[in-house]
């Protein structure tokens, strides 16, 4: 068994190193399909982080009137917290948001005098509500049209912020479905290309293949070399994507962290590396014995 599996590999790599020429030409092909898979993956993580960055800067702000009492409100504030799309709400008193006022203006001079004339509390006590998804916002909203909120809430904010978190629920869509269909595509032609360069070696090899089954070789042992052909064709590619893609990370790093500065790419990518790499390989390597399988079941029969 250990004799058989050995040959199966070594004569998968001689059909490798024979026709070289073409096994280079469909590993850049590959190449090119595991390079777009694995900058998907990386666009993926800055669009997730940049994504929760614009997430957690948008709220729905909820302001009551000065005759509502703070218990009514916390208990707002509890109904609220109960809701699936709340992620947290957070209770803003008069006085707290009057102390943040002051310290917002804490130079300018006169809303210090403008305050000062006033003589009272100006704000009023508010929810600031945070959603799990953006399109939760919706239920939020529609939840403070109830008639029982008519005299006790004077403000909901959503209506500022309704375009930017309509718009980000759509390029967070958009960006999925895009991503996946390129990934399909590049899929596709990574597998003909394969398909193609398996079913040119096995018409170059037919006397050789003749020769095996007078002698009667297995069909196990006919195939296996040919899929493992196609395996190869998935490592070379995935190894070398991961070497090509990572000084272009250091490079664009720079960049990533002036849009997200809490986040570094590069300190991301080198320690999840292997993940990388094993995603690359997982990808590669079944794009290769997919098209393999698919060609010896096709016209290599015993």
């Amino acid at each position: 068994m250990v004799t058989t599996l050995y040959r199966v590999f070594k004569y998968g790599l001689q059909n490798f190193l024979r026709n070289y020429l073409v096994s280079i030409a469909t590993v850049l092909v590959m190449l090119l399909a595991v390079i777009v898979f694995q900058g998907l993956l990386i666009f993926g993580v800055i669009g997730d982080r940049s994504l929760g960055t614009i997430k957690d800067k948008i709220d729905i702000s909820v302001d009551f009137a000065d005759s509502v009492s703070e218990d009514d409100v916390l208990q707002v504030k509890g109904v609220l917290e109960k809701m699936p799309e709340v992620k947290s709400v957070a209770y803003i008193s008069k006085d707290a948001a009057l102390e943040k006022f002051k310290e917002r203006h804490a130079g300018d001079e006169d809303v210090t005098r403008a305050l000062q004339e006033i003589e009272s509390n100006p704000l009023q006590a508010s929810l600031n509500i945070k959603a799990h998804d953006p399109k939760g916002y919706a239920v939020i909203a529609d939840y403070f049209k109830d008639e029982k909120f008519k005299n006790m809430v004077t403000n909901v904010s959503y209506s500022q912020n309704q375009t930017v978190i309509e718009r980000l629920s759509r390029i967070m869509d958009v960006g999925r479905s895009m991503g996946f269909i390129l990934i399909v595509v590049m899929s596709i032609v990574a597998g003909i290309v394969s398909f193609n360069t398996i079913l040119l070696a096995i018409n170059s090899n037919k006397d050789e293949i003749g020769i095996m089954r007078l002698v009667g070789a297995s069909n196990a042992f006919v195939r296996g070399p040919y899929i493992i052909v196609g395996a190869i064709y998935g490592i070379v590619s995935a190894f070398l994507a991961t070497i090509i893609t990572t000084p272009f990370v250091l490079w664009a790093n720079p960049a990533i962290r002036v849009i997200i500065p809490e986040f570094s790419m590069w300190s991301y990518f080198i320690t999840h590396i292997f993940g990388f790499l094993g995603l690359n390989l997982l990808f590669a390597v079944g794009i290769g014995v997919i098209s393999s399988v698919i060609v010896v079941r096709r016209y290599l029969t015993v």
